[in-house]
Parts: structure tokens; sequence; C-alpha cells
């Protein structure tokens, strides 16, 4: 063997080791529910921790909230060799056989929204249900004398959408919560409570997204009367947003407008400008950030072998919050001002 031989085997041989120790570092992985806005700010947090925890990260968003769409991705990063995966389940009924599959195969979080009958190892994210009935009592406020209320949200396969939608009707109602919130029977459109109307559907958008969002608000503002009373319940980030330019494009008399309130759920920058505005009443919010770095904190643990501290049920909850324009307290809900809340997001986010 020559010299250069040799110096050509010994290069190699570094090559090879540095390749194995750039990829020897544990991967996991995060798949979203489609690829709204929303997610950014848990690929913030998830992105947080992953530096602090030595792991490879794959942050995957869906091009929409279309279950086959997730499962090709789901399907690509446990291809990538991937020790551990936290999802947020679009059709948690008929996603279960599959999602067992996975949990066969490497570590299984849900994360924002559950599959309770599956073999997952814990679910990280709201209380959707009490999350929704917070939205209940902040549409009693914004429309104390009664009127119609519709109800906006992706879709109603995903369990997270279904208990905020329950926990909505169930506070205009005055009801009890299900024995159970992971399997109840849902109550029907066009139902009366009291003051309280629902509107004859709830308007579902996926897995178009905003432009049916969009399309929707504007359907609602042309059947409801101009003379009654409206409250705009939008349960996805993208919902309220798009209720407001609905609002603003076909609404152009003050008496009406006057009568018309939204109230939201999630952070959306423009939901944060429209309750500054006074254009939008409040919001309630989760706390994605949290949802992506706790989620690759446990999985990093699990992927490393490390012992995880979980409840017994598997059920870790990340409190939500209520945004209103100025801080304070009523009925027992604290509620945060949302310059306050702002500055608080931009800074997660390095804006």
């Amino acid at each position: 063997m020559t010299a250069l031989h040799r110096l050509c085997l010994a290069l190699g041989l570094f090559a090879l080791i540095g390749c194995g120790s750039g990829s020897s570092k544990p991967r996991v992985a995060f798949v979203s529910n489609n690829p709204e806005a929303f997610w950014t700010i848990a690929q913030a947090g998830a992105k947080a921790a992953e530096k602090e925890t030595d792991v490879k990260l794959y942050f995957r968003m869906p091009t929409s909230g279309d279950a086959a769409v997730q499962k090709e991705v789901i399907d690509t990063v446990i291809n990538q060799g991937v020790k551990a995966v936290s999802v947020s389940v679009i059709d948690p009924k008929n996603q279960r056989d599959y999602l067992d599959q996975i949990a066969g195969k490497v570590k299984l979080l849900t994360v924002d929204n559950d599959a309770p009958n599956t073999r997952r190892i814990a679910y990280l994210g709201t209380d959707n249900y009490n999350a929704g009935r917070a939205v209940g009592k902040l549409v009693k406020e914004a429309m104390p004398d009664g009127g119609i209320v519709a109800i906006f949200v992706g879709q109603l396969e995903a369990l997270n959408a279904r208990q905020r939608r329950q926990g909505v009707i169930d506070e205009l109602a005055g009801r009890e919560p299900p024995q159970d919130i992971t399997d109840f029977q849902p109550s029907p459109d066009g139902e009366t409570f009291g003051k309280y109307k629902l509107f004859k559907r709830t308007l579902l958008d996926q897995p178009e997204g905003a432009r049916k969002a969009l399309e929707n608000a504007v359907d609602v503002l042309s059947q409801v009367p101009a003379d009654e009373n409206l409250c705009m319940v939008g349960l996805w980030a993208y919902n309220p947003p798009q209720c407001l330019a609905a609002l603003k494009d076909k609404v152009k008399d003050k008496a009406r407008l006057n009568r018309i309130k939204i109230v939201g759920f999630d952070e959306d920058f423009a939901t944060l400008d429209g309750i500054q505005s006074g254009e939008i009443y409040a919001t309630v919010v989760q706390d994605p950030y949290n949802f992506g770095y706790e989620s690759v904190k446990i999985m990093a643990a699990l992927a490393k072998g490390e012992e995880v501290n979980l409840p017994k049920d598997g059920i870790r909850f990340i409190p939500h919050r209520i945004i209103m324009k100025e801080a304070g307290e009523r009925d027992g809900l604290k509620r945060l001002a949302v310059r306050e809340f702002r500055a608080e997001l931009e800074k997660l986010l390095g804006k």
C-alpha cells in the first residue's frame, strides 16, 4: 500500500466516523394536522427543546387537514429512523389501527388532538371541553340579550373540535359535562337554549381551510336576518380572522355591526389585532409553544431510554387563557390584556 493509498484510507475512515457521529443524535418527529400558522408557534417551542436535548427533530406540517395526507407525512418520518413521534391526530376513530401500528414501531405521543383509545403513551394539550365552556361564557357576555350563535371549525372528525363545540353548547344550555368527554353524543345543530339559538349547521371548512372558512362566514351573514343578534364563534385559529374579514366586507350598516360579535379560539395575529381594535370580543388561547417544547422534551427522554414522569392516565393538560382588550376578572375567568399577551408571543417567536 502506497503512502497515498494510506492517506486516502485514513481520510475515508475519518469521514465515516464524522458522519456517524453527526447522525448519532436520536431522531424524533412532530407532525401537525394542517399547515396553518398556529403550528409555527409550536415549531418554535419544538426547536428550542431540540437544542436543549441534543436530538434531531423533523417538524412536519401536512399540506392539508386530510388524514391520508398526514399518513404519508408520518410514514416518511418513520422511514427516516425516528425513535419517537408526536402527532396532532386528524381523525382518531378512523386512524386508530394505523396509529397502533405506529406505536408498535416507535414511541407515540398525541398533541393538541388526542386519540385516547390507541397505544399512544401520552396526550399533551388543552382541556378542550373546558376551554369550549370558557368560549361559551364569553358568548354570553358578548351577547347578553341572546341571539343566534354560529360555530365555525375545521372539521368534526377531530376530537378537540367536538369537545370545544360541545363545551360551548353545554355552557349556553347550562348543562353538566358528559360523563366521558372522549366519547359522547354531540348536540344537534339548530337547538335553542333560552335566549340562544344555534345556527342550523356547524360551519366546517377542511380540507380547504381559510378560503372555505371565509365563504362560510359570508354565507352565515347572508342567512341571518339583519335585525338579529349574532355571535360568530371561531374554534380553529384561522376562523376568527375569516369571520372578521367577511364582516368588514359584507356589513356596512353600523346598527347591524353593533349586533354582531366575534369570539375566537387561538392566537392568530389577525385575531389579536381585531381584539385590540374592538372588532373581536375575545379569544381563548392555547399554548402551542409548550405543545412543541414539552413534546420534544418527552420524546428526547424516551428516545434515550430515560425515565419520563407522566400522569397515570397519560394526559398532561396545558392550561388555556382568555385574551381581551383589557386585563381583569369576571365570573371566575381571569383575562390577560391583548398587548401584554402579544408582547409575550412575539418574544417567544423572536420577533
